[in-house]
């Protein structure tokens, strides 16, 4: 590192001295000022990387304007607008993305005096509450320990940015004090009047946005406490409407009776979902009140500001980043504003626009109880506090309640304020609403009411917190369309699955016999080796295995492989499906994981348990080879040597001592090879070589194949209303999502499967494969 200028000035000196005879006391006291010139240096070398760090914080901002961006095109997509967070939210990754977007205003030493600098400082602020009102509705998303741990973090990094802006317009760093002072300095007359500058103007604005940070804060700790007991409030509800609708699909589960029990989740999914909820409190409205009002103080700076952008106002370390920091987040806060502005008219765009709810609206001194539950709850509750000394605990419990009394008054007035602030946007959007009708009135005479009697079928499904208000009817009917499009999406994805179709139409049997016939070993009669080791059956396994098998057979035709293969491919998706969601003991997921390795082996590698499998892509009839222990089984002529070599290769794996995961595995694998072979050597005549009988094994395994897909896709309505009821308030409007769509897409295979004869069974035993072969063998 170099010192140009104690260097330079070090020989300024110098040159003093041999020229001038200069008193020793004037070189002393020029001597002194060598150690401030070195600190000078010292600082500039240090400052060196700012440039760099104001484009990481300007690279941190652009991440966040990203995640907002990909909300607004997602709330458009879906056509939520009240744009539910599902990229932008509050948690882990995102604090500190942000905590680095607010070094500016976080930088208590750095000096900041060019215009350009001062503004982007305030910038970061308004930035940073813009980010808040857009983080609002995500902290219903979220569980109970999450919101706390999430909001205390939140909590954390608004304070201290608070109170670093405080201590910064104390010092001057956020004010025109320091060019000021060197000015005048310069010359006393320069004064801040006689430079056309405001030395209020920064200092203001800071106290403004800390104010209005402090206030979304504020937002953010009071919606939090409501959004506990909401959730409570819209579970009973819900579990009411379960009941309701659950009643109607008790007894069958086929046809539009499944459809109908989708769309009676959906609704209530999607009216009770926790961010629409929260969408539509009167914090959030607030919130977008002061987001608007922030948009037009930064507007307004960003016109103050526009001559010292022209004329390079950037004087401080971070030099020319503070102006790309500047713009990036302004533009940050103007994309910023469209989602809480949305939100300002969630609760009338979304809700009956009628005299009723207006004069409701108008009672704001009414305070719901929801908002004050949870205190109400802590002031009542009487817990174990961990301190040994009785007094203490005595001390803290007398202290409790005064301070929760005054925690639910200011809650109140909070949901007071909040309620005279949202009548800015109320009363705008009962205007043009009004407006809107009176229009629609004059240019169109008439109006459809043929959709009536169907939402008010589906009114019945509508979860609100309070029971005054009601679902606009235009809002009931988008709900309805948006779940009847998941559904058909679902159906244009069923040319993906003809192959499926196909193999279940003319390969399955209509009692699913295969099921019965893929394995007929007696438990008692095994070899010793397989005794060991602890099995149990599940879907996928045996069709892994038979899959393999008759992939293996070289004399089959190429385009009958690839379909088999396809069709399995293709059934297995559903088939996981289906074991994930009705098969979750420990021992049937064992068995999954391994039949989920082994399907990945096969399919992916064309191997099974490390062994070499024909590509049937790229078949061919290759000769034997002399040596029957190492050769592929496809490289095998005769079916009855194929399905030896596999016998014999289960029993390798099997004889193979192992107590690890990867082995434990095998052997499950391996156990089930060996009892598929060994039931097929005893069933089929496989000792010719001509191709008939690899032809007629191939088809029998693809039959046995078809029955066991087919009888496990038996429980896929047990699948989608098992999704559609989710525990999980946070997760339940994914979840009917999911089911709507996979209905959507098995709709033509559960009518094929319900023609069939199915077996008269506990409907808990239906999806598991040991109760289906027990049932079939004795009936």
């Amino acid at each position: 590192m170099g010192y140009n200028s104690t260097e330079d000035y070090l020989k300024l000196l110098d040159g003093l001295a041999a020229d001038y005879p200069i008193p020793e006391n004037v070189t002393n006291m020029l001597m002194g000022y060598v150690k401030s010139i070195y600190r000078s240096d010292l600082e500039d070398g240090y400052s060196a990387p700012m440039l760099w760090i104001g484009m990481y914080i300007a690279l941190a901002s652009v991440v966040c304007i990203l995640a907002m961006v990909a909300d607004l095109l997602h709330g458009f997509h879906i056509r939520k607008l009240w744009f539910p967070c599902k990229y932008f939210r509050v948690n882990a990754a995102f604090l500190s993305v942000i905590s680095v977007a607010m070094k500016l205003p976080v930088d208590l030493s750095g000096s900041m005096p060019g215009d350009v600098d001062q503004a982007a400082k305030l910038g970061s602020m308004a930035f940073m509450c813009t980010m808040m009102a857009n983080l609002l509705p995500c902290l219903a998303s979220m569980d109970n320990n999450e919101l706390l741990s999430n909001i205390t973090a939140l909590c954390v990094l608004v304070i201290t940015l608070v109170v670093n802006v405080c201590i910064q317009i104390q010092t001057g760093v956020v004010s025109y004090k320091e060019a000021l002072k060197m000015l005048h300095t310069l010359s006393p007359s320069y004064d801040a009047k006689s430079l056309g500058i405001s030395k209020y103007r920064n200092p203001i604005l800071a106290t403004i946005y800390v104010t209005l940070l402090l206030v979304l804060l504020i937002l953010h700790v009071s919606s939090s406490l409501a959004i506990l007991q909401s959730k409570k409030i819209i579970e009973s509800k819900y579990q009411q409407g379960h009941d309701r609708a659950s009643k109607d699909i008790q007894h069958s589960k086929a046809g539009g009776l499944l459809e109908k029990h989708v769309v009676n989740h959906w609704i209530m999914a999607g009216s009770g979902s926790p961010q629409f909820i929260t969408a539509c409190f009167r914090t959030t409205s607030a919130s977008g009140v002061v987001c608007v009002l922030i948009t037009i103080l930064h507007t307004l700076t960003m016109w103050w500001t526009i001559n010292a952008m022209l004329d390079k106002g950037y004087d401080s370390a971070y030099q020319w980043s503070t102006l790309v920091i500047f713009i990036v987040q302004f533009i940050g806060v103007v994309i910023g504003t469209i989602a809480p502005l949305f939100r300002c008219f969630a609760t009338l765009s979304f809700n009956v626009m009628s005299f009723k709810i207006i004069s409701n609206h108008f009672k704001v001194f009414e305070v719901e109880s929801y908002w004050t539950h949870k205190l109400h709850d802590w002031k009542q509750a009487s817990e174990r506090l961990p301190f040994r000394s009785q007094k203490l605990r005595v001390a803290i419990e007398t202290l409790k309640r005064p301070i929760l009394i005054f925690c639910i008054e200011f809650q109140e007035g909070v949901v007071i304020v909040c309620k005279i602030i949202s009548l800015i946007p109320f009363m705008f959007m009962i205007c043009a609403l009004y407006c809107f009708r009176f229009f629609k009135a004059v240019f169109q005479c008439t109006s459809s009411n043929e959709n009536s009697d169907h939402n008010k079928d589906l009114r019945k499904y509508v979860l609100q917190l309070d029971d005054e208000m009601e679902l606009a009817e235009r809002t009931l009917e988008g709900l309805s369309k948006s779940v009847k499009k998941l559904i058909q999406k679902g159906k244009t994805s069923q040319p993906e699955i003809l192959n499926l179709m196909q193999l279940i139409e003319e390969k399955s049997t209509r009692a699913f016999a295969g099921v019965e016939k893929f394995d007929n070993i007696d438990p008692n009669r095994v070899p010793y080796v397989l005794s060991k080791v602890k099995y149990q059956d599940c879907w996928r396994l045996p069709v892994v295995n038979l899959t393999t098998i008759a992939l293996s057979l070289p004399k089959v035709e190429k385009n009958e492989a690839e379909s088999l293969l396809m069709s399995v491919r293709e059934g297995l998706e559903y088939v996981t499906l289906v074991e994930e969601s009705l098969n979750v003991t420990d021992d049937n997921l064992t068995v999954q994981k391994a039949a989920e390795t082994l399907w990945q082996e096969v399919n992916d590698y064309h191997k099974w348990l490390g062994n070499n499998l024909q590509d049937p892509s790229s078949q061919v009839n290759s000769p034997a080879s002399d040596d029957g222990v190492n050769t592929p089984a496809f490289e095998l002529q005769t079916a009855r040597e194929i399905v030896e070599w596999f016998r014999k290769k289960a029993k390798e794996v099997l004889s193979t001592e192992g107590q690890n995961d990867d082995s434990i595995h095998k052997s499950i694998c391996a156990i089930s090879m060996y009892r598929i072979t060994k039931t097929i050597l005893l069933t089929h005549h496989t000792n010719s070589e001509d191709k008939v009988n690899q032809k007629e094994l191939f088809d029998s395994l693809s039959t046995t194949i078809a029955d066991i897909i087919a009888a496990c896709l038996i429980n896929l309505p047990q699948v989608i209303t098992m999704k559609c009821h989710v525990s999980v308030i946070e997760k339940r409007e994914e979840s009917v999502k999911d089911a709507a769509v996979l209905l959507g897409e098995t709709t033509q295979i559960i009518k094929t499967l319900q023609a069939r004869v199915i077996p008269v069974m506990n409907p808990s035993d239906l999806p598991f494969i040991d109760k289906w072969r027990d049932y079939l063998r004795n009936p």
